[in-house]
């Protein structure tokens, strides 16, 4: 590849657009692998970085940094949350502060440490006021997540609070109904369970027995799915 080659698709990966001038001729970078800024197509480290330098919706330009998930890219467990909070904002990480907190003593109950599962959200960027994620923001996070889900391919997705599980699932049904079941994705493949939002469970501490059903349903899947 020439070195002009190499430099298109380094700002392809990266997600900068390359200008040429009218008429110039472009050779083959399209054709050479690795090279297409689709998500489904980009590895983890290219992921990030299109993910960082996302600006396809609006909540880009109030956002003090991009959420893209933390953990291990090797576990067996994926939690999929809502969106990022202020302080995850600040930090840059998923589930931090009091809920934050409460996540890891739940995944601990049932014998895994944050550093063994993977941590996302719906959204990358927080929306202002914490409001719920618009239909259209979350559609044009969708294909990073799903992205996510390809490259940890995980045995298990714990969907946690309303809106994680009705994204995923394409559901307006509340977390009362979608939760005590197994739910699936990619075919039937890929177990879901949805449990409470941790900060939910923080405000209605008598919920947390049910969330207790949830996980005690996710440790015993991930159980099966390791016969």
């Amino acid at each position: 590849m020439s070195a002009e080659a190499d430099r298109r698709a380094y700002l392809d990966a990266l997600g900068i657009d390359v200008w040429t001038r009218r008429g110039a001729v472009i050779g083959p970078v399209a054709e050479v692998a690795g090279t297409s800024t689709a998500p489904e197509h980009l590895d983890w480290l290219q992921l990030r970085q299109k993910v960082a330098a996302c600006t396809l919706c609006g909540l880009h330009k109030g956002r003090t940094q991009t959420v893209f998930g933390v953990g291990s890219e090797t576990a067996r467990c994926m939690i999929i949350g809502e969106a990022p909070g202020a302080e995850e904002d600040r930090q840059g990480e998923p589930f931090v502060g009091r809920a934050g907190k409460l996540l890891d003593e739940m995944l601990r109950a049932i014998g895994l440490e944050r550093s063994e599962v993977y941590i996302a959200n719906i959204l990358k960027c927080r929306p202002p006021n914490n409001r719920d994620p618009s239909a259209e923001e979350a559609n044009h996070c969708r294909g990073y997540l799903e992205r996510q889900i390809d490259l940890l391919n995980p045995r298990l997705i714990l969907a946690v609070g309303r809106i994680a599980a009705q994204q995923l699932l394409n559901t307006d049904a509340p977390v009362g109904q979608l939760r005590g079941i197994t739910h699936t994705l990619r075919d039937g493949r890929l177990p879901l369970v949805v449990t409470y939002h941790p900060a939910y469970l923080l405000r209605s501490p008598l919920q947390k027995r049910k969330a207790w059903e949830d996980l005690c349903r996710a440790k015993k899947l991930l159980g099966e799915q390791l016969k």
